[in-house]
């Protein structure tokens, strides 16, 4: 299934998610502009590697941060910032803008360390947002559990189109990290070059720890005048 929008209106400009988005598109077009070797160097330096985190070097450390604005490949990253751009804008909108960028970043992180719990010893860079944006998937489940998703379904090649509840989309969504995860446990990253935990921390995370960044929905029906959710 191909999620193209949600049915969720948008109050407010998502200045931080558009943001966030043209950060991660201009820094992949530097990314493919440069030849292998640079490349690969950004990527030692930027990328998170697990082993130099649990032995705390200052740029494992950083790497938290970094990693989750480079990607491996056009696929990568379109397929992440479109999640971004259908999800994001109404968790910011809930938010706030700086209460969302804190969150983002942080739900990056933890995804980042959920990662390195599971592989300490890894030694494979790994890169991509989509730790950060699981925790705003994990954030929309909690606000907008009446939102529906348009989704794309290919049937014997043509296109079809249906509303799912977001709360199953999402959900069903999770439920496949946690079995790709569990799968890839004691592996070593031996059957997967996806951080499968790092989505599961990422999500989890946003669910857990929405209620300390999103606005009260009687607070939010107040500032825009306007019928609210339940929160």
């Amino acid at each position: 299934m191909f999620p193209i929008r949600d049915t969720v209106r948008s109050r407010t400009f998502p200045i931080v998610n558009w943001g966030i988005i043209l950060a991660n598109a201009a820094i992949f077009l530097y990314e493919s502009s440069l030849p292998p070797g640079d490349l690969e160097r950004l990527f030692s330096a930027f990328a998170l590697v697990p082993s130099e985190v649990t032995s705390l070097q200052p740029a494992g450390l950083l790497a938290l941060v970094t990693s989750m604005f480079l990607h491996g490949g056009w696929l990568h990253v379109i397929s992440n910032m479109w999640t971004l751009y259908i999800f994001g804008d109404n968790v910011e909108d809930r938010m706030g803008s700086s209460r969302y960028l804190a969150f983002y970043l942080l739900g990056g992180v933890a995804a980042g360390l959920t990662h390195v719990y599971f592989s300490p010893a890894g030694s494979a860079p790994t890169v991509g947002a989509s730790g950060a944006i699981a925790a705003v998937l994990g954030a929309y489940f909690i606000l907008f559990p009446t939102s529906r998703v348009i989704t794309l379904v290919p049937l014997f090649f043509l296109p079809w189109f249906i509303e799912v509840p977001a709360v199953v989309f999402l959900g069903v969504w999770f439920l496949t990290q946690v079995v790709s995860g569990v799968v890839t446990i004691g592996a070593a990253g031996e059957f997967s070059n996806i951080a499968w935990w790092a989505h599961i921390g990422g999500f989890a995370f946003g669910f857990l720890m929405v209620h300390l960044f999103a606005r009260r929905a009687r607070t939010y029906a107040r500032w825009h005048r306007d019928e609210y959710w339940p929160y």
